[in-house]
Formats: structure tokens, sequence, C-alpha cells
């Protein structure tokens, strides 16, 4: 997507000066009120004129919908590209959508339209080959087995270090015998053990909660470390009955994990850097939370 210096808010000095005193000044209790308030985001001028002027037409498929096309992962006519921001992400994402998932109801699109060098996108059974690199992707998916943020680098190291005994066993084994991609591995992960513990790569599933278990369950993801993000709450307008109010929203986890991972793993002070991954999903939040209001006050008056 092309960028416009003049709508992708810069992150100067000032400018993340600003969003961290407001950030200092909110609590950060999972017990607050509004969690998309005080967000450091780009403009939503561009969403306000798109919503006054309806559902416009999607320029690859032709598709009439509202802000961004779900099924190109694109913006549609009304709001042009360069007029959202693109948001640069430390990590790769990867996300395995369950076919049963409906495109328009998953904020799954919304990573992908904000940050489209970082995230890509797959339909299960559709999963990335992941086999040799569990020293550095993990999974997040709540479970018995699951482990915090601030325990990743811990446990990602304890692999590392396991790989490398499995190498030294291999290296007693006469040097005929040893393949080469096997001494390929060794050199990788030599170089792991003296950098230490390096994440690359965070996997999300996107699925209403009663269908993950298919996914989280495959055997292609069940020796990756499991994450869970314990701490935070969900404010999705679509939260499912029966369920914690800590099982999120795809982006509210992805955009969550990384506000965690800058603090906890990167041992840096958050800036608002990922703030704009919850640009089209606060917008989207205020106009129903907004629109539920006007529906119980009109309700209210009918009452009385």
């Amino acid at each position: 997507m092309a960028l416009s210096p003049s709508v992708v808010p810069q992150e100067s000095e000032e400018n993340n000066a600003n969003c961290v005193e407001t950030k200092q000044s909110q609590t950060v209790s999972i017990a607050s009120e509004d969690p998309l308030q005080n967000l450091c985001l780009a403009s939503q001028e561009v969403l306000h004129k798109a919503q006054q002027s309806g559902r416009s037409r999607c320029l690859q498929c032709g598709g009439s919908r509202m802000f961004y096309c779900y099924t190109c992962c694109v913006p549609v006519e009304n709001v042009p590209s360069e007029q959202i921001p693109f948001v640069q992400l430390p990590l790769k994402i990867d996300i395995i959508k369950h076919p049963n998932e409906t495109d328009g109801k998953s904020t799954a699109v919304h990573a992908k339209l904000l940050a489209p060098d970082s995230v890509n996108i797959y339909t299960y059974p559709c999963i990335p080959e992941y086999e040799g690199k569990d020293h550095e992707v993990v999974l997040v998916f709540p479970g018995p087995q699951s482990i915090s943020i601030k325990e990743v680098s811990f446990h990602l190291q304890k692999r590392i270090e396991s790989k490398g005994r499995n190498k030294a066993d291999d290296l007693d084994v006469p040097p005929c015998k040893l393949k080469r991609t096997k001494a390929e591995e060794g050199s990788d992960l030599s170089e792991s053990m003296c950098k230490g513990p390096e994440l690359k790569r965070v996997v999300f599933i996107d699925s209403t909660w009663n269908q993950t278990n298919q996914i989280a369950s495959d055997e292609r993801l069940r020796e990756l470390l499991q994450v869970e993000l314990k701490t935070r709450k969900t404010c999705f307008w679509r939260h499912q009955k029966g369920k914690p109010d800590t099982f999120l929203s795809t982006i509210e986890a992805i955009y969550y994990f990384l506000v965690d991972y800058h603090s906890a793993m990167r041992k840096e002070k958050y800036r608002g850097q990922y703030d704009n991954l919850l640009f089209f999903y606060s917008f989207m939040h205020r106009l129903i939370k907004n629109a539920r209001g006007s529906g119980e006050k009109a309700r209210a008056k009918l009452i009385q």
C-alpha cells in the first residue's frame, strides 16, 4: 500500500512522548472500562466519510463492501489506501483461519490490511511448515500447557539448548553418515545458542472458540509453545456466550501480544507503535457502541 507522510503519523520523539504520557495516565488494569481509549491512531476521517457515503466497490473483485473487502484484503474505492496507516511489526504473523469462519465477521483481515508485509492468512487445513522451527515460533492459544509472554524467552532457550545437545549426540556418528542438511541445521542452532532465543514468528487461530481445538490440536502445531494472554479483556461486539472475557478477537490478540512482547521480551517502553492495528477495530467498536446506546435510549422513550 502506498503511504502518505501527511496521513500516516510520524513516530517522532515528540508524538511518541505524548502517547507515552497519555498511556501512563491511564490504568493498565484489566478492569479498564474502555481499553480502546487513548490509542495513538492515525486520523479516522477517511472512515467517517466512507461511513457517510455508504458501501463502496472493491477494485479487485467488484464486490460491494463497507470500508474494506474482506475477501481481497484491500480497502474499497472510497477508502484510498494512502489514507490508512501502515504498521511495521517486529515479528511475522501467521493467521490460520477455520474454513467455516465467516470472512465478513472476522477481524483477521484488519491485520493484513494494516501490516501487509508482516501478516499472512491461511485457510485450514493449509498450514505453513514449522518443523524444526519450534525454537523461534509460538502459538497464541489458551490451554493447560500455555505460558505467559514473560516466560517465552526462557522456554525458547531451553529448546535451543535441547537441540544443541541432540546435535552433539549426532556428532558421535561417523562423519560420512551425517546428512548435509543436519550439518546446516547444526550451524543454525549454534548461531542461535550464541545469540540467545529470538522469537521470529507468531501463529494465531482465527475461528469461533467452539471450532479452535480442531486447528490447535493439529500435529503441525502441536509442538509449538502455546502462549496465553491472561490479563487482557475483550471488548469485541460479537463476544461468544459462555466464554471468559479473556478470550480475545483475533486482532485484539495480535495487538495485545505485540504490546506485551515489546515490554516483556524487548525490554523497551511501549510508545504506541502498534496502536494503528486497531485503526478499523476501534472505529467499528465505537460505531456499534453508539448504535446500541441510541437503540437503548429509543426503547426507553417508548416505555415511558
